[in-house]
């Protein structure tokens, strides 16, 4: 193909061709009047032929033109430059579509890198199932086992667990492991909205639905839909609401505030509460064929304080977030800090354990971070737990028992293999400091020997 241009002010035939939007046939004199043949040169072609030019207008103005031209004598018929004309306006619409497909792919690609940099921001870089497969309690490997099992259906599932033990990070979970990870994760925490605003929240509402609803808005169902559907502190849910709840699940479908049209989606609903629904049930604040069909699958997130194993692991992943949102190393938590993370009765649970590192990164000088910046204090009365004395004895207190028990264990003896320094990972010195400071015997008697025990 050859490279050839023309400046339309100089053709004034197929400029007036292009503004008129007709295609036009030119016999040989129509180029008499100063513009010339635009192919002179470029085409050898017979004296007295004949050409068409087609312009190409798209939604958005003039695209361009189309221009033929006969190797041999002839007149186009007014039929042909008719078909020409159709043809060149399916062009200019196919080439009108070209342009906006590749425009939208552009802007999803840069709509999916800003959701993934926001949910960075948000959620941490570290995946919600590398965080939770990076605790090595027991109860965790359970409760990952049991959501590698569910992610793969689409059955709904319901978290249980207290505030602020992970019952998001396990969702997110589920989603990551789930065929439908590449697809949308919606969520909607039903305790924070008003009760007039979650029905518009989850199914929409249309033009008019509604004081202030100036136009149509998709609801999470609806854009969850392929993916799934996070709904947090399910049983704050208004009473009202609740059937269209159970039909949304039960037929996948609904209609938005104000209409009378059926919405069909394909949404897997997981679902969290912190609450008792059983008992929210009898109070019969919560229906019960909607509770049924939310806990098809129900997995309980245990306590902090009952998996004491995964706090050192959390704080490591936390700390290693803060740092990447500072752009920085990581901090190190020394073995006092570990220990003392470990003894903590964390009421709180997970997001404690986060506040607490994200104020010890605060105020850390260097890259260490000491039990002294953890300020974690004696537990206030309401951190005991059921059935547990943990959460009525001081930190101190705790990390004498924890001292004494590994002295029991290693028979009394502080230094080389096996002994209680090594147990604890400290530094044999650092150890006795301790033992001295918590008033634990034995700590006299070593100081005086200098020695092994």
């Amino acid at each position: 193909m050859r490279r050839h241009k023309l400046k339309l002010a100089d053709f004034p035939s197929v400029r007036a061709a292009l503004a008129q939007g007709h295609a036009v046939a030119f016999e040989e004199h129509d180029h008499a009047d100063g513009d010339g043949d635009p192919y002179d040169g470029v085409l050898d072609l017979p004296h007295g032929h004949h050409c068409m030019v087609v312009p190409l207008q798209g939604p958005g103005g003039a695209l361009g033109v189309v221009t033929f031209d006969r190797t041999s004598c002839g007149v186009y018929s007014s039929e042909l430059v008719q078909l020409a004309e159709v043809f060149g306006r399916l062009l200019a619409v196919a080439m009108s579509f070209g342009e906006q497909t590749a425009a939208l792919t552009r802007l999803r690609s840069q709509l999916l890198e800003n959701n993934r940099l926001l949910r960075e921001q948000v959620h941490g870089a570290t995946g919600a199932g590398a965080q939770l497969e990076a605790c090595p309690s027991e109860a965790m490997r359970r409760v990952v086992a049991m959501a590698r099992r569910v992610a793969a259906a689409a059955t709904p599932v319901l978290i249980r667990g207290e505030t602020g033990t992970g019952k998001e990070v396990l969702a997110r979970a589920l989603h990551e492991w789930s065929p439908r990870s590449g697809r949308p994760l919606v969520s909607l925490n039903c305790a924070v909205l008003p009760a007039g605003v979650v029905e518009s929240e989850l199914f929409g509402h249309v033009k008019g639905a509604f004081t202030g609803a100036t136009a149509d808005r998709l609801g999470r169902f609806q854009a969850a839909n392929g993916g799934t559907l996070f709904l947090d502190e399910i049983g704050e849910l208004p009473l009202d609401l609740q059937p269209k709840l159970l039909r949304a699940l039960q037929e996948g479908c609904f209609e938005p505030v104000g209409s009378d049209r059926t919405v069909k989606v394909d949404v897997r609903v997981v679902a969290a509460t912190n609450a008792d629904l059983t008992e929210a049930v009898k109070q019969r604040r919560f229906r019960e064929d909607l509770y049924w069909r939310l806990a098809v699958f129900p997995i309980d997130v245990p306590p902090l304080r009952e998996r004491r194993a995964d706090v050192v692991a959390l704080a490591t992943i936390q700390l290693e977030e803060l740092a990447r949102r500072a752009g920085r190393a990581p901090w190190q938590l020394l073995p006092e800090a570990r220990r003392a993370l470990e003894l903590a009765p964390w009421p709180g649970n997970v997001r404690e354990l986060r506040n607490v590192l994200e104020r010890a990164t605060i105020l850390a000088r260097g890259d260490e971070i000491g039990v002294d910046l953890l300020l974690l204090g004696a537990p206030p009365p309401a951190a005991a737990a059921a059935g547990s004395d943990e959460g009525d004895r001081s930190l101190e207190e705790m990390e004498r028992r924890h001292i004494e028990q590994m002295l029991e264990r290693t028979g009394r003896r502080i230094y080389g293999a096996g002994g209680a320094a090594e147990k604890l990972g400290l530094p044999p010195s650092t150890l006795r400091s301790r033992m001295s400071k918590l008033g634990i015997a034995g700590a006299r008697e070593f100081r005086k020997r200098g020695g092994a025990a």
